[in-house]
């Protein structure tokens, strides 16, 4: 009997980290492979990559990697996986110049088919068909995926929401998904994303009708933060400057390089002298220029962060400033983007930002859209992709209420798998996944011990115990030195740091000095306990016995 097994690799439990494998007897192909970057107790690690073991296994039936659109939700972990297997990527051309980019940086380039797609083409790739199918998202050129398998269709929607209203061409066409799903889908996989807020997201008319609301208000500078890889909003903003006289200068290299990228391939027009440098702008008067800047989610390094915290080189704050914060708050940024604007009102900026003012549209669907989509597809099966799982749940109690069968609305997780025949959908294997920590160069060599230990020195600090003994007599020739850090100042608490001494010693004093092990093992011990006992903190203790 024919199957399909499909496989969440990520983004089933979790925004972020979205990968999907599909998988016949004969062959294997993953649906996007994407990143998610850390939350806050995750120290020191730069990203986080789905576990792709299973790709690697079965690496020899790769057929091809298909890329939804271009956010690196979706692609970012491609240069963890590329250098491992040989297979053809496909996307948009603005995706894939996107992926170049990043591609680039790893020196990868060179080894990488990357191979571009346009709407409603239609692939073959072994034992499936895929056919590309527009949809509007917060970036350019994303597709859905009509997908063709041996034992029926199934419905990909990508990243999507419904605009009834888009601007440059970049919509959803509900007629060609109509058309894919006329002979019937058996398998909608679905963004869960927005499911939690009601009616529909707003448009992009609707945004530029407030930006162009704010900026006409202004007397004086106005300065735009958004996300880089949003050009329709770009687009925008240059349409907005041109209409006001006013001139547009950029600070940010993500932003240098989609600007650069969309011109190039055609999704950016404007007049050459509206786009001007830095340094030019700073000298014009304060009504006739705008400034677009990186850091709309507080980024450490990014350009309005600099600004804000008057560390930019060739940017400060003016009183009367206007600055527009054009993005959404991506949940784990939120301390970081209010600690931006409320330097910016210190230096006496007037700042609007999301829940002050409709200058942000989503790009996933809200609730009505996900039910037309619903209602688009008419599918037998239904599971919700692209979220944590309380999305997924109430996208799922969604799809029951517009007449999927309730045991067909099915919860899936990262790792489990599900067998897809002609008779229908049956749970697979449960796969073992934990996803990757990227720390510099190392990949997945920090794990739950380590990260444990670094939330503790994060939290209760560092303790060093040295001590040097003449190897022949065991006598002690140098310490004990009692080293903090991050534990406690140790000008203040000198005393206490005395007392961890007078310790030591008394443990010295107390076990055989051929004993090392045993010596270090005691003062770990009693050294901890005393902390505890007199400061309440449990830092991380390393005694250090030498023999020499």
């Amino acid at each position: 009997m024919k199957k399909v097994k499909l496989i969440p690799l990520g983004g089933l439990g979790e925004i972020g980290l979205n990968c999907l494998a599909l998988e016949t007897d004969d062959s294997l192909v993953l649906i996007d492979c994407g990143l998610m970057f850390p939350d806050d107790y995750l120290f020191g690690i730069d990203v986080v990559i789905p576990c792709l073991n299973y790709v690697l296994n079965k690496k020899d039936k790769l057929q091809a990697i298909i890329l939804t659109h271009g956010h690196e939700d979706h692609l970012g972990a491609l240069p963890w996986l590329l250098p491992y297997v040989d297979a053809p990527v496909y996307g948009s051309g603005f995706t894939l110049k996107i992926l170049e980019n990043k591609l680039t940086e790893f020196n990868l380039l060179s080894y990488v088919r990357l191979k571009e797609v346009k709407r409603y083409d239609r692939l073959k790739i072994k034992d499936f068909s895929f056919t590309f199918i527009p949809v509007c998202h917060s970036i350019i050129e994303g597709f859905a995926l009509g997908i063709e398998t041996p034992v029926g269709k199934i419905f990909h929607t990508g990243d999507f929401k419904i605009d009834l209203n888009p601007l440059d061409n970049q919509f959803t066409d509900t007629r060609a998904i109509q058309e894919f799903a006329r002979d019937g889908v058996k398998l909608l996989l679905s963004d869960s994303t927005n499911v939690e807020r009601e009616g529909r997201a707003l448009t992009e008319k609707e945004v530029k009708a407030s930006l162009r609301e704010l900026i006409a208000c202004s007397r004086g500078r106005v300065l735009i933060t958004l996300f880089s890889s949003h050009i329709q909003r770009i687009q925008e903003v240059f349409d907005l400057a041109e209409e006001f006289g006013r001139k547009v200068a950029v600070s940010g290299r993500s932003l240098f390089v989609n600007i650069d990228l969309a011109r190039e391939q055609g999704f950016l027009n404007f007049g050459e002298d509206t786009y001007i440098p830095l340094e030019e702008a700073v000298t014009l008067p304060e009504n006739k220029v705008l400034f677009l800047l990186t850091g709309s989610q507080g980024e450490p390094l990014s350009a309005l962060t600099r600004l804000a915290k008057e560390e930019h080189k060739q940017l400060k704050v003016h009183p009367g400033d206007l600055v527009i914060m054009s993005s959404r708050f991506i949940p784990g940024n939120t301390r970081a983007i209010t600690r931006v604007i409320n330097d910016l009102y210190r230096l006496g900026a007037e700042v609007v930002y999301e829940k002050v003012g409709a200058i942000h549209a989503s790009g996933h669907a809200h609730q009505e859209e996900l039910r037309e989509m619903i209602r688009l597809v008419k599918p037998e099966y239904f599971i919700p992709i692209h979220g944590e799982y309380r999305h997924l749940v109430k996208h799922a109690r969604l799809a029951r209420e517009e007449g999927v069968a309730a045991e067909k609305a099915i919860v899936l997780e990262d790792g489990q798998s599900l067998i897809l025949d002609e008779k229908g959908i049956s749970p697979g294997d449960k796969l073992d996944l934990e996803a990757i920590y990227v720390d510099g160069k190392g990949v997945g060599d920090v794990g739950q011990t380590v990260l444990k230990e670094r939330q503790i020195l994060a939290g209760e600090g560092l303790v060093i115990c040295l001590l040097i003994l003449e190897k022949a007599t065991g006598e002690l020739v140098y310490g004990p030195e009692v080293i903090s850090k991050g534990f406690v100042f140790e000008q203040h608490f000198a005393h206490i740091l005395e007392d961890a001494k007078c310790i030591i010693l008394d443990i010295y004093e107390n076990t055989p000095p051929h004993e090392p092990k045993k010596m270090e093992e005691r003062i770990r011990s009693v050294l901890r306990k005393f902390f505890k006992k007199v400061l309440g903190r449990d830092p991380i203790t390393i005694p250090i016995v030498l023999s020499l």
